[in-house]
C-alpha cells in the first residue's frame, strides 16, 4: 500500500510538470507557424504592381511600410542566423515598385541579398537585378553604380563587368575621382591593359589635384612595367625553346637577336631576370618600391 500511494504521489507531482512541458513545447511550436505565416501573409500579394494599384495615391507610405518590413524580417533572420530568406526578393520587389525612387531599398536590400549565408541570401544574381532596376529609375544616381561595381567584385568576381558598372558611374553628375581610379584598379585586375592605361591617363590629364596627378602617373608607369615584363617573360620563353634553358641576363636576348637593345622601365633602369628566370624591375629602380607597396596594400585589402 505505501509503495502504491508513494507511486500515486509521484505521478501528481510528474504530471502537471510534464503536461506544463509539453504545453510550452506547443507554445514554441505555435509561435514559429505564426511566425512563419506572417511571414507569408506580408508577401500573399507578390505582383507589386498589383499592390501599388491597389494603394493609390499612398504608394510612397505603403513603399516605406515595406521597406519597415524588410529591414525587420532580414534582421530578425540575421540574429538568428537563419539561412533561409526566400521571402526577401518578393518583400524588396514589391518595395521598389511602390516607390521606384526608395534608394535606400536598391542599396541596402542589394547588400541583403549579395552577402553570403548567413549573413545574407547569397543571390549576387538577384542584387544585381534590384540595383539595375535603381538605376533604370535613377540614373543619375552614382551611388548605385558604386554598389553595382562592388557586387561585381567581392561577389561575382566579374573584374570586366566590375570595371564598367564604376567607369559608367564615374560619368554621372557628382560622382566622385576614385570611381574613376576603382575602374582602372579593377580593369588591370582583370588584365586589361589597355583599358586600365585609358583611364589612368584620363585621370592624369583631367585631374587638377597634384597627389591625383602623381598617383596616376605611378600607377601608368607601373602598368607599363608590367606589360613590359609580359612581353620578356614570351621572349624568354622562345629563347628557353631555342636553347634549352631561360636567358640570365637581358643581354642573352640581345645576343640571340631577340631584342636590339636592353630594355629600360619608364624610370630608366634596366628591366632584369629574377632566380626564377621571370623579368622583372631592378632593385635600382624606384618603381620597385611602388610595386611592392602596391602589393601590400592588395593582400591588406580583404576579398
Amino acid at each position: 500500500m505505501k509503495s502504491q500511494r508513494a507511486v500515486a504521489l509521484l505521478l501528481v507531482l510528474i504530471l502537471p510538470l510534464g503536461f506544463a512541458g509539453i504545453w510550452r513545447l506547443q507554445h514554441g511550436i505555435d509561435s514559429q507557424l505564426a511566425a512563419v505565416s506572417q511571414e507569408r501573409d506580408d508577401v500573399l500579394l507578390r505582383s507589386g504592381k498589383l499592390v501599388k494599384w491597389m494603394s493609390l495615391e499612398y504608394s510612397p507610405l505603403l513603399a516605406d511600410i515595406y521597406w519597415t518590413r524588410v529591414v525587420q524580417y532580414y534582421g530578425n533572420k540575421h540574429v538568428r542566423r537563419q539561412a533561409n530568406l526566400e521571402m526577401l526578393w518578393p518583400l524588396l520587389d514589391v518595395t521598389t515598385t511602390l516607390d521606384p525612387n526608395l534608394v535606400v531599398a536598391y542599396r541596402f536590400g542589394a547588400m541583403f541579398l549579395s552577402q553570403a549565408p548567413p549573413a545574407g541570401a547569397g543571390r549576387p544574381d538577384q542584387a544585381v537585378e534590384l540595383i539595375r532596376r535603381g538605376i533604370q529609375a535613377n540614373p543619375d544616381y552614382w551611388r548605385l553604380y558604386e554598389d553595382l561595381g562592388f557586387v561585381y567584385y567581392f561577389d561575382l568576381k566579374d573584374y570586366q563587368k566590375a570595371s564598367e558598372a564604376f567607369l559608367e558611374g564615374s560619368k554621372k553628375p557628382d560622382a566622385l575621382v576614385w570611381m574613376k581610379v576603382m575602374a582602372a584598379k579593377i580593369a588591370a585586375e582583370g588584365e586589361s591593359f589597355s583599358t586600365s592605361m585609358f583611364l589612368w591617363n584620363d585621370i592624369y590629364e583631367s585631374s587638377s589635384d597634384p597627389l591625383i596627378k602623381k598617383n596616376a602617373l605611378q600607377r601608368l608607369e607601373l602598368l607599363k612595367a608590367q606589360e613590359d615584363c609580359k612581353q620578356l617573360n614570351a621572349l624568354a620563353d622562345e629563347y628557353a625553346k631555342r636553347n634549352g634553358r631561360r636567358p640570365a641576363r637581358m643581354s642573352d636576348l640581345v645576343q640571340a637577336g631577340l631584342l636590339r637593345g636592353v630594355p629600360a622601365d619608364p624610370e630608366g633602369f634596366a628591366y632584369v631576370f629574377g632566380e626564377d628566370g621571370k623579368a622583372e624591375i631592378n632593385l635600382d629602380s624606384p618603381l620597385l618600391e611602388q610595386q611592392l607597396l602596391l602589393e601590400r596594400l592588395n593582400k591588406a585589402v580583404p576579398r
